[in-house]
């Protein structure tokens, strides 16, 4: 599994969204400066994470965008699978792939299957208010 650029920038959104609201909108160039993330590829994530309810955006002036949630309520699971579509490690573990023939008999799957519920139940225990934080090893 390889975590893409929308994924991890999806992450830093939410995390500077969370840090910088306090019950305000954000403004999206706000966001890529701090971020270092352009505007135009800011304008293709942000939709994505307000079509999903995930954050609340607002056109005009004091407009922005701001989380729908408590940060504690946002896991990085979550995140990253609507960004990233899956987190399999192994393509025959996608959901939007074929079912694997070789399935059956396939010595290899029960690792893959392991690994593939590591991966997720650990991004499912990690959430935004846990990134929120400097030294993130005392909180996950």
């Amino acid at each position: 599994m390889m975590v893409s650029t929308r994924g991890r920038y999806a992450l830093r959104v939410m995390i500077d969204i969370a840090e910088h609201s306090n019950g305000n909108y954000v403004a999206m160039h706000e966001v890529a400066a701090r971020q270092d993330i352009s505007l135009k590829y800011l304008e293709r994530i942000l939709p994505m994470l307000v079509k999903t309810k995930l954050i609340e955006g607002v056109h005009g002036k004091g407009g922005g965008y701001h989380l729908t949630r408590k940060p504690s309520q946002y896991t990085v699971g979550e995140i990253l699978r609507l960004t990233e579509g899956d987190l399999a490690p192994v393509s025959c573990l996608d959901c939007r792939g074929p079912e694997c023939d070789r399935k059956a008999e396939c010595r290899t799957l029960p690792m893959w299957e392991k690994i593939d519920k590591i991966v997720n139940d650990y991004f499912d225990s990690v959430t935004i208010e846990d990134l929120m934080y400097k030294d993130i090893t005392a909180n996950i």
